[in-house]
């Protein structure tokens, strides 16, 4: 198969064979972490979750981070990217066993808040840190290679990790707690695998690393500054991350509305609620794989722009015939187009940044990214919540979703004709 001689030429280069194992292990240890979240905030008994609860939910996890990520992206830009990835997963390590010990407590809902907003502020710190770091690695003929394996192979170890979780729950009961703790030990045998690579290695160049916090965010505002306009002047990066973010806004509504839909119109309990959301993360993993195998050849016949396109226009054409059945067996098929039609898209988009952006500026335009992607999930979140009925099913939100994937599709398209005619 080309996706596995793909992976057998990039596994040569030993440091990014060190850098795969460190996102490996981060972000497994992010899929059984997040699941200990949802089932303990979504699927716990004594929960009445409604849209309104989940989308306050994601408010206080993400949006507080859209206003010190930009400020880690210029931090990314003048710490060594290393010691990002070992020190930033032990202190997930820490926090994360702190909110074990508050699911365990019943501790109030803020404080249990707050404790995992520490671990997904962090979290962006390692995920920017993960994409500005690959052109380091690997050769720049084989960059769209690298980002169409790494962070697909990322994602899918988030899926395993949460399939771990939901086992890990099934085996001990009421055991919330107990997941949490093992997404724990996993962030710190992520900062301990870290230390396979020099310190150096990831970047940035020396001259531009501040090890002194204070030097560091006294140049924060300036950094922005020079990173939106670095942005602004490379017209397809900021293009493809506007579409991206668009794609994640369709991602996030669609996300609340399988929610709800395993919690209450597709189960009568609980357990078959998780159950079901459980096999719906499996659908989404085979999707994200398969926009892993096939981009590499898409992208090569149609251009990132083109691909993108056909992944919108997929999306929008899609979700909407299946979605409206509003049946399980659909909705799965369904999250298994939305996982490759979006894991398609941002492969191409983590491209066209990477190839576009300066070295010196990639961790700060990564963190702008990230930033997006929180607001525009967020964003979806509060639509979703004022569309949604209790049990989930939105005729008006499904054919609003299609609406937008289609004028991301034309939108790229038009983009890749322009680029083409250059």
């Amino acid at each position: 198969m080309p996706v596995v001689r793909d992976l057998r030429v990039l596994l040569r280069f030993r440091d990014f064979r060190r850098l795969l194992v460190v996102r490996l292990l981060s972000q497994s240890a992010d899929g059984v972490y997040q699941v200990g979240l949802a089932t303990y905030v979504v699927f716990s008994p004594e929960k009445a979750t409604s849209p309104a609860a989940i989308a306050s939910a994601m408010a206080v996890l993400l949006l507080p981070y859209s206003l010190v990520g930009p400020f880690a992206g210029v931090l990314l830009d003048r710490w060594r990217r290393r010691q990002v990835f070992l020190y930033g997963n032990l202190l997930r390590a820490i926090l994360a066993s702190g909110t074990a010990l508050l699911v365990v407590g019943s501790a109030p809902d803020w404080l249990f808040y707050t404790s995992a907003l520490f671990v997904t502020a962090v979290n962006r710190f390692i995920l920017a840190g993960l994409s500005a770091s690959l052109p380091r690695v690997v050769d720049t003929d084989r960059l769209v290679m690298a980002n169409s394996l790494s962070p697909t192979a990322g994602t899918l170890a988030a899926t395993a990790g949460g399939g771990l979780a939901f086992v890990a729950r099934l085996l001990v009961a009421d055991s919330d707690a107990a997941v949490v703790l093992l997404g724990a030990l996993l962030y710190l045998v992520a900062g301990l695998a870290s230390l396979r690579m020099a310190p150096g290695l990831l970047g940035p160049e020396p001259e531009l690393v501040q090890p002194r916090l204070g030097a560091a965010l006294a140049s924060t505002a300036r950094g922005l500054v020079g990173g939106v306009r670095h942005l602004t002047e490379r017209r397809p990066a900021a293009r493809a991350l506007a579409s991206m973010t668009l794609m994640r806004f369709c991602f996030g509504a669609l996300t609340v509305m399988v929610l709800m839909l395993c919690r209450y119109a597709f189960s009568e309990r609980e357990s078959e609620g998780l159950a079901l959301l459980g096999l719906a993360l499996g659908f989404s993993a085979a999707g994200f794989f398969t926009a892993a195998v096939i981009t590499p050849w898409a992208v090569g016949r149609l251009g990132r722009f083109g691909w993108m396109s056909g992944c919108a226009g997929a999306a929008a054409v899609l979700e909407l015939a299946l979605g409206l059945l509003f049946a399980p067996g659909p909705m799965l098929i369904a999250v298994f187009v939305l996982g490759l039609a979006t894991q398609g898209a941002k492969i191409s988009t983590d491209t066209v940044v990477q190839s576009t952006v300066n070295d010196a500026f990639r961790g700060r335009v990564f963190s702008l990214y990230d930033v997006l992607f929180n607001v525009a999930f967020v964003g979806a979140a509060a639509v979703a919540a004022l569309m949604l009925p209790p049990d989930g099913r939105s005729v008006i939100l499904v054919a609003t979703v299609s609406v937008i994937y289609a004028v991301v599709a034309v939108t790229t398209a038009r983009w890749r004709t322009a680029q083409a005619s250059q």
